[in-house]
């Protein structure tokens, strides 16, 4: 049976007859299907951070893996954690079929071959207290299917994020799925798009939504952001400011004493407290800023 992502889709027949404003239109009402999507497994998606944010606490990891279009999301989202939420690199990794190459350059053989998908798991040595999430929109993808299969061999907690109904040749390897049904591309097969949006929202929300759990962030504030460059250090400063109501120059002063660190400016301005008590007191607190300020 045929995929629904290789189906046609009816509303962009002649497509290439029509306007560009017609064209357009028509993108923006695929579009809204995919957020319709996403939202439909609202409860799957919240199940599946609560497992991530289960695996984070036992120091675990968090792993993605897809090939194409998919695998450069999960890279993408994965690579954005680190200047966001200050966490290591080894937290959250993207895996993606060909390696690095791969980001810029198709190599589509790659994802046809199941024991390069186990390999990578390997050479990443997951363990029992990790997670995988594995990206195919189609659902069949052999090199995503042979790190599914390898990871749950090792006992780490695996989801599969997939734009058709769940597999059942996965239901054997596979602790959780995550299935925005978006029906049939514009063109014909290019999941780069709906399928695409679709994944990039859902990652955008396991990601954040754990890290907020994980006190990453203090009412919508990015208190844990790396004051790397100097757009995020005036950003840092801004978030200094907001929460403890001192002046630019105040804030910026503490964040250099705190090494460029927000959260533990803040500490140290709202509590009047030394770099060292407020390093002990986020420690207590296991980092999270509403338990200290509240």
């Amino acid at each position: 049976m045929q995929s629904t992502t290789e189906q046609r889709n009816l509303n962009s027949t002649n497509i290439d007859l029509k306007s560009t404003a017609e064209i357009v239109k028509i993108f923006h009402e695929e579009d809204q299907k995919a957020v319709a999507a996403v939202e439909a497994e609202s409860e799957a998606i919240a199940h599946a951070i609560d497992l991530c944010v289960a695996a984070f606490r036992d120091g675990g990891r968090l792993f993605y893996v897809g090939a194409g279009t998919s695998g450069r999301l999960g890279v993408l989202d994965a690579s954005e954690c680190p200047p966001t939420f200050s966490t290591s690199p080894e937290m959250v990794q993207g895996i993606i079929a060909g390696g690095d190459v791969a980001l810029r350059r198709s190599v589509e053989g790659e994802e046809d071959k199941p024991e390069r998908g186990a390999h990578a798991i390997r050479e990443r040595q997951l363990t029992p207290q990790d997670v995988l999430v594995g990206i195919a929109s189609s659902g069949r993808t052999p090199y995503v299917i042979g790190a599914l299969q390898e990871a749950h061999a090792i006992g780490a907690t695996t989801m599969f994020l997939c734009c058709v109904p769940p597999p059942e040749q996965l239901k054997g390897w596979v602790t959780h799925f995550i299935t925005p049904i978006v029906g049939p591309e514009i063109i014909t097969g290019s999941t780069r798009l709906k399928a695409g949006t679709a994944t990039k929202l859902v990652l955008n929300m396991l990601t954040t939504v754990s890290m907020i759990k994980f006190g990453k962030v203090y009412n919508n504030l990015m208190v844990d952001v790396n004051a790397s460059n100097t757009k995020l250090v005036a950003r840092s400063i801004r978030i200094v400011q907001t929460v403890t109501g001192v002046d630019a120059a105040t804030a910026e002063v503490s964040l250099a004493q705190a090494g460029g660190r927000a959260k533990l400016a803040i500490v140290m301005l709202a509590k009047g407290l030394t770099l060292a008590d407020a390093e002990a007191l986020l420690e207590k607190h296991s980092g999270f800023l509403r338990h200290i300020l509240d």
